[in-house]
């Protein structure tokens, strides 16, 4: 229940007004707050007396970074942050639903249904977190909160990256002793398998009302998770044996995610189809309550005891209901409601916390350490604030372009300077024909706020003027993606709803490419309907090649499809399915040339970009290549670098020493004129193979998981969530 802010509780952070307090504990305070605009977030601070602390700095920024990977599909959405601040904080979508204990304890244990599409849909959050390489390490009934679209994980405090250091001592037991694995309870490394076994503990408790392990005092659990089998008393027959199999005390013996996310459901049905009457009343509740709540605050103390005051309580709406109140979520409804006392801590024991303080200033302490690495420069440029991958550097003319959330830089490729910073850009609002830089900006129209394509100087970071309007009478512009720029015609993917239409579920999509010498829309095409209740991106990738706007696209059924349009119509010249792709894994650049697209995944393959035919395949499972005078250059699993023929698929050599093995699939090598460069995210090293040798010749230590080629300064540029480094090219 939101509660009254204190007298000295401060009236603004960043950009964001508080409204109530969601609770305070040891570690800090969750807030209810809203933008100027009317958006209501969660937003949690940092007390101001660890503050200056620089290991709860770098759990607070890492929490920040875990949330980001997961997302608004399967967690509450980064709307902003500030980790580097006097007293940090960040912003999160609220979220519209109650944390699972609360669901249980009011409602009682879940049907067999329920819980396995609840336990289906976690099992995606966790891959999702998995493939990025971050462990969740505290999965618990409180840290997952039940929406109308389906659960989402919250509190990643102490989540890390799979094999990265430490910010406990080693031997020491960090999580929540009912839910942990046994490795977890013994202070060993808790990997993905640990994130398996907590969450067949909290679908025993959804099931049953009790963990795996009982309850009681914390060196009680820890023993039972170590050497005691698991309670599952109560659990429904079916689900017995898949339970059992993810609580086997060997982490190599539990099945791995996908595993279990095939044994539990079928991924039939919606979620919201599969929650008892009781659950959806609940959520209910809670969509009407955010909008109920309004700024209160406490006098300050005095002599005499004041009467506290409480926040009205809602009513649940029906079934029916409740989905209207749902579709309020895509008008930027938002954040993290109960499940914020699973970030904050330990609980004051009185109704009103601790007295805010506002810290001095002095300099932030926050920064990620800094390994010593091989790069001829690195710099930091203070995290993704707001997408989920790391983002692309976009090199033109020797300057490198990150816009990695909050400001866009522009870095010269040679030294490393920061030559300028620009206001807030997605990285999908900049693309460039080789030649200019071009962006999108938002300006003010006389009657309204809009958006237009315009020109980037490089040199000085400025925008030139705005070569279009991109709204029009279709309605309101809810976003934008540049999805290209090539021949003097920019190339977008836009959202417009018709603001009658605005509680509709789907998100009319459309492309349009717009001339940049008039500003003319030369043609406007709709694609395929998205959903609302999801914030993931549907054009993925795209590049502009043979008379082509070909992209990668995300189904509403999550698979993938390659759609080429005509760049002079804008109509669908051929489409076809990319079996096996996952939309997380694709959004690399594309590699074509006039003639060929060429795809890595699974199969390396080549289509005529005229009719999306099949030319030729090469067996085996493959990343994205690239492509350089006429040869493909790609990844082989097992292989490492191979080059092959771009025209008929030919092999002319394969990497030669044992180090290939373990080149990673997930990033574009790099073409020099002597070397190929690849990168092995398990060993953390960028290698130089050798392109008469076909060996390993050189090997640069890096946290860098994207590169791309800064020809003009012969340099790779390395981008990771939070640093931007430069490696020789040769």
């Amino acid at each position: 229940m939101p509660l009254p802010l204190t007298h000295d509780d401060p009236h603004d952070l960043g950009p964001f007004r508080l409204v109530a307090r969601l609770g305070s504990g040891g570690m800090g305070t969750v807030y209810l707050a809203r933008s100027a605009g009317g958006r209501t977030v969660a937003l949690k601070t940092m007390h101001a007396r660890i503050a200056s602390e620089a290991t709860f700095r770098t759990r607070f920024r890492l929490e920040s970074d875990a949330a980001r990977v997961i997302g608004g599909r399967y967690g509450a959405q980064v709307v902003a942050a500030d980790p580097l601040a006097a007293t940090p904080w960040l912003a999160t979508a609220y979220v519209l639903g109650p944390p699972l204990d609360d669901a249980v304890e009011q409602t009682g244990p879940l049907p067999e249904a329920s819980v396995r599409a609840l336990g289906a849909a976690l099992c995606e959050a966790l891959g999702r977190l998995h493939r990025s390489d971050v462990v969740h390490r505290d999965l618990k009934p409180s840290n997952i909160m039940i929406t109308a679209y389906g659960p989402k994980v919250i509190d990643f405090g102490i989540a890390r990256a799979a094999g990265a250091e430490r910010l406990t001592h080693t031997g020491s037991a960090v999580g929540t002793p009912a839910f942990m694995s046994p490795e977890q309870a013994a202070g060993e490394e808790h990997t993905p398998a640990g994130d398996v076994f907590a969450l067949a503990g909290v679908l025993v408790f959804a099931a049953t009302g009790h963990g795996p392990f009982g309850d009681g005092r914390p060196a009680d659990l820890l023993y039972r998770v170590r050497y005691s089998a698991p309670d599952l008393t109560g659990v429904p027959a079916a689900l017995v044996p898949a339970l059992t199999h993810a609580l086997a005390r060997n982490p190599a013996e539990r099945p791995g995610i996908e595993e279990l996310l095939a044994r539990l459901h079928d991924g039939s049905g919606q979620f919201a189809d599969h929650l008892p009457d009781g659950v959806l009343a609940m959520i209910g509740a809670r969509a009407s309550e955010v909008w109920r709540v309004t700024p209160r605050r406490l006098p300050a103390p005095s002599d005499e005891p004041a009467a506290s005051e409480q926040a009205p309580v809602a009513t649940g709406p029906s079934r029916r209901g409740l989905l209207v109140a749902g579709a309020g979520s895509a008008l930027g409804l938002a954040g993290i409601g109960a499940g914020a006392r699973a970030w904050l801590g330990p609980q004051d024991p009185s109704p009103t916390p601790p007295a805010y303080r506002e810290p001095k200033p002095g300099p932030s302490v926050g920064a990620p350490p800094r390994r010593k690495l091989d790069s001829l420069w690195q710099i930091q440029l203070g995290g993704n604030d707001e997408g989920e991958s790391p983002a692309v550097p976009l090199v033109v003319d020797g300057v490198v372009i990150l816009a990695p959330g909050m400001k866009t830089y522009g870095i010269d490729g040679r030294s490393g300077a920061v030559d300028w910073s620009s206001t807030a850009a997605d990285i999908w609002h900049l693309a460039s024909d080789g030649r200019r830089a071009y962006r999108i900006v938002n300006f003010r129209h006389p009657s309204r706020s809009t958006y237009a394509v315009a020109p980037l100087d490089t040199a000085t970071g400025k925008t030139g003027r705005p070569e279009t309007d991109l709204t029009d009478s279709r309605g309101r512009l809810l976003a934008v993606q540049l999805l290209g720029v090539s021949g003097g015609t920019a190339y977008l993917a836009v959202c417009q709803r018709d603001t009658v239409k605005r509680y509709e579920r789907e998100m009319p999509w459309n492309v349009t490419a717009v001339d940049l010498a008039t500003g003319r829309k030369r043609w406007y095409e709709p694609v395929p309907f998205h959903p609302t209740d999801s914030d993931d991106l549907h054009f993925l990738t795209a590049t502009v090649a043979g008379g082509r706007l070909v992209a990668l696209q995300r189904m509403n059924d999550g698979t993938v499809r390659i759609v080429a349009r005509d760049t002079r119509t804008g109509k669908v010249a051929w489409d076809r399915p990319l079996a096996g792709a996952k939309p997380e894994a694709v959004t690399y650049p594309l590699t074509a040339d006039g003639k060929h697209l060429y795809l890595g995944v699974g199969r390396l393959r080549a289509l005529r970009l005229g009719d999306g035919k099949q030319v030729w395949e090469a067996a085996g499972t493959y990343g994205p290549p690239a492509l350089k005078d006429g040869v493909l250059y790609v990844v082989q699993e097992g292989t490492g670098l191979a080059a092959v023929t771009a025209s008929g698929g030919e092999r002319r050599w394969n990497q030669r020493d044992a180090h290939g093995a373990r080149t990673a699939l997930t990033a574009l090598p790099v073409i020099g004129s002597r070397y190929a460069y690849t990168h092995s995210r398990k060993d953390g090293v960028l290698r130089a193979v050798g392109l008469t040798s076909h060996t390993t010749a050189k090997q640069y230590r890096t946290t860098g998981n994207r590169f791309v080629a800064d020809e003009h300064n012969k340099v790779i540029i390395a981008s990771d969530a939070h640093f931007l480094a430069a490696f020789p090219l040769q």
